[in-house]
Protein backbone atom coordinates (compact mmCIF):
# COMPACT_ATOMS: atom_id res chain seq x y z
CA UNK A 1 0.00 0.00 0.00
CA UNK A 2 1.27 3.43 -0.85
CA UNK A 3 1.86 5.94 1.99
CA UNK A 4 -0.52 8.65 0.65
CA UNK A 5 -3.40 6.17 0.90
CA UNK A 6 -2.27 4.81 4.26
CA UNK A 7 -2.18 8.09 6.26
CA UNK A 8 -5.65 9.47 5.37
CA UNK A 9 -7.18 6.10 6.21
CA UNK A 10 -5.27 6.00 9.50
CA UNK A 11 -6.37 9.56 10.37
CA UNK A 12 -10.00 8.78 9.55
CA UNK A 13 -9.85 5.63 11.70
CA UNK A 14 -8.42 7.53 14.66
CA UNK A 15 -10.99 10.30 14.25
CA UNK A 16 -13.82 7.79 14.33
CA UNK A 17 -12.29 5.78 17.19
CA UNK A 18 -11.58 8.84 19.40
CA UNK A 19 -13.95 11.51 18.09
CA UNK A 20 -17.27 9.69 18.45
CA UNK A 21 -16.78 8.70 22.12
CA UNK A 22 -15.52 12.21 22.86
CA UNK A 23 -18.61 13.81 21.33
CA UNK A 24 -20.91 11.39 23.18
CA UNK A 25 -19.12 12.17 26.46
CA UNK A 26 -19.44 15.93 25.92
CA UNK A 27 -23.16 15.61 25.15
CA UNK A 28 -23.70 13.53 28.30
CA UNK A 29 -21.83 16.11 30.40
CA UNK A 30 -24.04 18.85 28.98
CA UNK A 31 -27.23 16.87 29.71
CA UNK A 32 -26.18 16.07 33.28
CA UNK A 33 -25.30 19.71 33.98
CA UNK A 34 -28.70 20.84 32.70
CA UNK A 35 -30.44 18.25 34.90
CA UNK A 36 -28.40 19.34 37.90
CA UNK A 37 -29.30 22.99 37.33
CA UNK A 38 -32.99 22.11 37.01
CA UNK A 39 -32.86 20.07 40.21
CA UNK A 40 -31.16 22.93 42.04
CA UNK A 41 -33.81 25.37 40.83
CA UNK A 42 -36.60 23.03 41.92
CA UNK A 43 -35.09 22.68 45.39
CA UNK A 44 -34.55 26.39 45.94
CA UNK A 45 -36.29 27.90 48.92
CA UNK A 46 -38.79 30.52 47.91
CA UNK A 47 -39.12 33.38 50.33
CA UNK A 48 -42.56 34.88 50.13
CA UNK A 49 -42.80 38.53 51.00
CA UNK A 50 -45.35 38.99 53.72
CA UNK A 51 -45.81 41.95 55.99
CA UNK A 52 -43.85 41.70 59.22
CA UNK A 53 -46.49 41.85 61.90
CA UNK A 54 -44.06 42.49 64.72
CA UNK A 55 -43.77 39.31 66.74
CA UNK A 56 -41.76 41.21 69.33
CA UNK A 57 -44.98 43.00 70.26
CA UNK A 58 -46.84 39.76 70.98
CA UNK A 59 -43.87 38.17 72.72
CA UNK A 60 -43.18 41.39 74.63
CA UNK A 61 -39.46 41.27 73.88
CA UNK A 62 -37.16 43.55 75.83
CA UNK A 63 -35.15 46.30 74.17
CA UNK A 64 -31.99 44.18 74.49
CA UNK A 65 -33.66 41.22 72.76
CA UNK A 66 -34.93 43.46 69.97
CA UNK A 67 -31.42 44.80 69.37
CA UNK A 68 -30.16 41.22 68.81
CA UNK A 69 -33.14 40.10 66.71
CA UNK A 70 -32.72 39.89 62.92
CA UNK A 71 -36.48 40.04 62.38
CA UNK A 72 -36.66 43.35 64.24
CA UNK A 73 -33.69 44.75 62.31
CA UNK A 74 -35.22 43.88 58.91
CA UNK A 75 -38.95 44.40 59.10
CA UNK A 76 -39.58 44.02 55.36
CA UNK A 77 -39.82 40.24 55.66
CA UNK A 78 -42.09 38.27 57.98
CA UNK A 79 -40.36 37.27 61.19
CA UNK A 80 -40.55 33.50 60.58
CA UNK A 81 -38.67 33.90 57.28
CA UNK A 82 -35.60 35.06 59.22
CA UNK A 83 -35.52 31.97 61.40
CA UNK A 84 -35.66 29.23 58.76
CA UNK A 85 -33.30 26.28 59.02
CA UNK A 86 -30.60 25.79 56.36
CA UNK A 87 -32.81 23.27 54.51
CA UNK A 88 -35.67 25.79 54.29
CA UNK A 89 -37.95 24.34 56.93
CA UNK A 90 -39.49 26.47 59.63
CA UNK A 91 -38.58 26.16 63.27
CA UNK A 92 -41.13 24.36 65.41
CA UNK A 93 -41.58 27.36 67.71
CA UNK A 94 -42.41 29.52 64.65
CA UNK A 95 -45.05 27.05 63.48
CA UNK A 96 -46.71 27.09 66.89
CA UNK A 97 -46.51 30.88 67.24
CA UNK A 98 -49.72 32.94 67.14
CA UNK A 99 -48.09 35.51 64.86
CA UNK A 100 -47.43 32.83 62.25
CA UNK A 101 -50.86 31.24 62.63
CA UNK A 102 -52.76 34.52 62.32
CA UNK A 103 -50.76 35.81 59.37
CA UNK A 104 -52.63 36.02 56.06
CA UNK A 105 -51.76 33.36 53.53
CA UNK A 106 -49.42 34.97 50.97
CA UNK A 107 -50.06 34.56 47.27
CA UNK A 108 -47.20 33.72 44.94
CA UNK A 109 -47.25 35.92 41.87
Amino acid sequence: MEWWNYFPNMFLGLLIRIGIPLVITLVLIWVVRRLDQNWRNDGAVVTVRAKNTGCWKNKRCSVEDRAKCTAYANQDIACWQHFRHADGTLRSDCIGCDVFRQAPVPVLT
